[in-house]
């Protein structure tokens, strides 16, 4: 039985993401385990609940660099100073990059990571002589932070609520899925209308995510739309940075999902699995061309925040890496991932609401469609997507799901993005949790939906 130590809005001085959603107290983790106050034990198949802890939760050995680092020097401004881990992170960071990629700059988080991916971008125009150069073009149903510019990235106008006013008005175009443009060719129309609307010589950058995360789990565009990307940045000068804030640091079986992109970026936003949820940290990483022109221009990019590059957050990122590379972790998710996707494609096959099940490595999706059909979006107000969140936690497991949008481009969809570290056991049980708590949403939205298409006075 649910214990009875949760937090409630009317209970807490924190100021709640909701206030009607009552939240059991975490104390604890090891692995995949997470304890509540009440000492119930919860599977974790998101990786903390946000993707970050990749490598799951209590490890000793960066506990350790951690503390280690604090007792020599756990924070020193990078405006006037550089510490040895933030320069030994920067090199190992770009030994695993993408061939090209030769700078890093920490920040704090992702949302920060992808907001200074922007500002490099501009600045690298303005260096050149192309002050113009400011709009940006992204996929409309995405996801990249919550701060002013981040939500401008996206066009998902109830991610926007009251702040509207303060974005910036990028363009965006539709995702290729199955449903709208599986091809990819639509895409690139619209990338191209986007293109001619804004005028080619003044946009900066297109932004996107190489592989989606929580407004498409694990959605990636055919190759049609990167070669097409290729030639368009090619021809009109813009860039592209990629927001791998999930998708970097071995999420998606490789160390960056763009290096096996057939369109290279030339900037790359990471953040959640360089710290795997030890430490606060982010990073950006760029290519030749774009440190260059800054080297030869103004030689300044001073904007930043207080704890970029801090020694503290730096020595945890090494104690990361070291830990992917010795473990081979990285190649674990590599070979793992795709039997993953198909034992999970199994467990949901005899679901009607289970439309697809997507996976690149450890990042899986679940997209879920009106059963009567088998293609259309359920209708929103089943809250669907919720009602799978609250059934998994009934079964003690740890999701993440998303709601339909406003623009039509997704429905209900669930991630499934386990830590690397979870065993063949582990991993097999948090399928069995998921498919019960599915199964049984499914099981009562079938009902619900049988119930209103009954005539009044029917049978």
């Amino acid at each position: 039985m649910r214990g009875t130590t949760v937090i409630t809005g009317d209970r807490t001085k924190v100021l709640p993401l909701e206030f009607a959603r009552p939240l059991p107290v975490a104390v604890r983790g090891r692995g995949v385990w997470i304890e509540d106050a009440d000492g119930e034990r919860y599977l974790d198949a998101m990786s903390g609940g946000s993707m970050a802890a990749t490598l799951g939760h209590g490890r000793s050995d960066i506990i350790e660099a951690a503390r280690r680092q604090a007792e020599r020097l756990s924070f020193a401004h990078t405006e006037r100073l550089t510490n040895p881990a933030q320069e030994r992170l920067a090199r190992e960071l770009v030994d695993v990059a993408p061939p090209g990629f030769v700078r890093v700059r920490f920040t704090v988080a992702g949302s920060d990571a992808n907001e200074m991916a922007i500002q490099l971008a501009r600045s690298y125009h303005v260096e050149r002589g192309e002050p113009e150069r400011w709009q940006v073009i992204s996929p409309a149903q995405a996801y990249h932070g919550p701060t002013m510019q981040t939500l401008a990235l996206t066009g998902r106008p109830g991610l926007h609520g009251p702040f509207g006013p303060y974005l910036p008005k990028h363009l965006h175009i539709p995702p290729s899925t199955w449903r709208f443009d599986p091809t990819g060719q639509a895409a690139l129309d619209a990338l191209d209308a986007a293109l001619q609307e804004a005028g080619p010589d003044r946009v900066s950058a297109f932004f996107c995510e190489p592989i989606s995360a929580a407004a498409l789990p694990a959605y990636r565009p055919p190759d049609r739309f990167w070669e097409g990307l290729a030639e368009r940045r090619e021809r009109y000068g813009f860039l592209v940075c990629f927001d791998e804030v999930v998708t970097g640091v071995g999420r998606s079986g490789a160390w960056f999902a763009g290096a096996t992109t057939p369109c290279t970026p030339d900037i790359i936003a990471t953040a959640k699995g360089l710290g795997a949820g030890y430490a606060a940290i982010g990073a950006v990483l760029v290519r030749e061309h774009v440190a260059e022109a800054i080297a030869r221009g103004s030689r300044r990019f001073p904007l930043g925040h207080t704890w970029d590059g801090a020694p503290l957050s730096c020595a945890v990122g090494l104690a990361v890496l070291e830990a992917l590379r010795s473990e081979g972790l990285v190649e674990r998710v590599a070979a793992r991932g795709p039997a993953l996707r198909e034992e999970l494609e199994r467990a949901l096959a005899q679901i009607p609401i289970v439309r697809e099940v997507r996976g690149h490595g450890f990042l899986l999706g679940v997209s879920f469609v009106d059963p009567r059909d088998g293609t259309s979006f359920l209708p929103p107000e089943l809250r669907v997507a919720g009602r799978i969140d609250q059934a998994a936690l009934d079964e003690r497991l740890i999701t993440l799901s998303t709601q339909p949008t406003r623009d039509g481009y997704a429905g209900d969809q669930t991630l499934f993005a386990p830590a690397f570290t979870a065993s063949d056991d582990e991993l097999a049980e948090m399928i069995r949790r998921f498919a019960a708590a599915i199964r049984r949403v499914a099981d009562e939205v079938e009902a619900e939906l049988a119930e209103s298409a009954t005539p009044c006075g029917g049978a």
